[in-house]
């Protein structure tokens, strides 16, 4: 009897030995994945963080005016619209992960042509592929990492693209600071050209990670959509359950054409609409509260502040770039475990004060002369500092989160576009107008506006988000469907109170 309870015993620790390594071989996996899928975020990170500092000694190479750094600098978000609409189409046309090689591709013709432009019409043309790529790129990225992720994880591995975002600004402000030395002809060619580097990387990965199980019911490609859930989930039945929920969502009996989609989009149902209002509210409200104005212009902000040296500048700026880069580890580290909703209160409260503080520091610093100038530079750092702590911590991620869990399947593709584009719009004019705005009203004047902006998103997240963590891509859009289920998912959650002060 003795022999054979042990035998019972030694089969089931050997089974659960077993289940241990699958499921941390399918963690490991899934992670890859999604680490592979967010390369070309680094792109749209880096372009931001060196245009930032090469700005500086284009204007002096190619002797361009104000009106045209503002151009160079803030079309690239519009631009990206062009981007972010096709890649709708072309994710759902080509699959989510070759319209992820695409987006590789368009960028880095655009930056090697950046880098060897000799005159701004040319820089322009560069500047504009490099745009279209990003575009692809901030699309596709966390539609893709959403349809792999399992519900409990889902809210991390998402936000992966915002860790290579803040991960290529860090880069690009480094970037700046090596090369700077360098002649003006030269030092901004080379800032630019490194942005080819990470694009060379995501071709290694398109031989290693899936297609979506998602786009492949919705190709009737089901025996691979089997093969790719049964990788990515833990057991049989756990992948055979998704496999069942996946194809009720996608309804592969019914014909949903692109104009069919696009109908729906713009003559929206009623929870489709809600959809809508949370989804690309959050994109805009991301952007209109000045977040790439203090990234692009850092130097222009510090310089208003009263530090002079380029080299001084340019240290500064890889201050900023590290807070934000260290910052969006704490998201990740938390979105799972306290909820969107929480972080988001965290992230756009102290977005508000800080911005609002900046506007304070600077003001002094030019008007009333009650802190010493060393003071006031201190000011300005922190306020800029902690700003981008708190955008890392909350709206930075968790926009991207939320846009690519809210939506049906159907619809997935083309209504992130919509948000994606939303998003790029108001970046664009942010960046575009920022300089002119500034003279108009001082730069300590625009981060005021940006702290009232900062403050109306604290409504719009308590009206207009429900939480979303820990539900199945299924059960989100079934939160959508009722006026009562979606006004109930408003309200916040007492436990998720008490962990984020835990936390804390």
């Amino acid at each position: 009897m003795s022999l054979v309870n042990g035998y019972v015993k030694y089969k089931a620790v050997g089974e659960e030995d077993e289940g241990r390594s699958r499921r941390n071989d399918t963690k490991r996996y899934v992670y890859a994945c999604a680490t592979f899928a967010s390369l070309n975020s680094v792109l749209l990170g880096y372009d931001v963080g060196v245009m930032s500092g090469a700005i500086l000694f284009i204007q002096k190479d190619l002797m361009i005016t104000e009106f045209q750094e503002e151009l160079l600098v803030g079309c690239l978000s519009i631009i990206a619209l062009v981007g972010s609409l096709t890649g709708g189409h072309t994710s759902d046309a080509i699959g989510r992960k070759w319209t992820i090689a695409l987006a590789a591709v368009v960028f880095q013709t655009g930056a090697a042509i950046m880098a060897l432009a000799p005159s701004f019409e040319v820089l322009m043309i560069g500047r504009l592929l490099a745009g279209v790529g990003i575009g692809f790129g901030v699309m596709i990225a966390p539609v893709y990492i959403a349809e792999i992720s399992p519900a409990m994880a889902r809210g991390t591995l998402t936000s992966f693209p915002e860790i290579f975002i803040n991960l290529g600004i860090l880069l690009g402000y480094m970037s700046n600071y090596a090369f700077s030395g360098l002649s003006e002809h030269i030092n901004w060619r080379i800032m630019l050209g490194v942005g080819i580097i990470p694009s060379i990387f995501i071709g290694f990965a398109l031989f290693l990670i899936p297609e979506s199980p998602r786009w492949l019911v919705m190709q009737n490609r089901e025996k691979e959509a089997r093969a790719v859930l049964l990788r990515i989930n833990e057991t049989e039945s756990e992948a055979m359950e998704r496999l069942h929920e996946i194809q009720e969502a996608a309804n592969p009996t019914k014909k949903h054409d692109e104009r069919a989609v696009w109908r729906e989009i713009f003559n929206p149902t009623p929870s489709f609409r809600r959809m809508l209002i949370t989804g690309c509210g959050i994109q805009c409200f991301q952007q209109i509260t000045g977040i790439d104005a203090t990234v692009y212009y850092s130097p222009t902000i510090f310089r208003y502040a009263g530090i002079q040296s380029d080299k001084q500048i340019l240290a500064a700026t890889v201050a900023v770039g590290f807070t934000k880069t260290m910052f969006i580890l704490v998201a990740i580290f938390l979105i799972d475990r306290v909820g969107r909703k929480p972080l988001l209160y965290v992230s756009t409260i102290g977005m508000t004060a800080c911005l609002a503080l900046l506007g304070i520091a600077l003001t002094h610093q030019h008007v009333s002369g009650l802190v010493s100038p060393d003071v006031g530079v201190g000011l300005a750092i922190f306020a800029v500092c902690g700003n981008v702590a708190f955008f890392s911590v909350g709206v930075g991620p968790i926009c991207w989160v939320l846009t690519s869990e809210i939506f049906p399947l159907r619809l997935r593709a083309q209504a992130s576009a919509v948000g994606a584009v939303g998003n790029r719009l108001s970046s664009g004019l942010v960046a575009m107008s920022f300089l002119s705005v500034s003279h108009k009203i001082t730069v300590a004047g625009t981060f005021f506006i940006f702290s009232f902006l900062s403050l109306l998103s604290v409504y719009f997240v308590y009206r207009f988000v429900p939480e979303t963590k820990g539900k199945s891509l299924e059960q989100i859009e079934m939160l959508f469907q009722s006026e009562v289920d979606w006004r109930s998912g408003h309200e916040l959650q007492l436990t998720d109170v008490e962990r984020l002060v835990q936390k804390d």
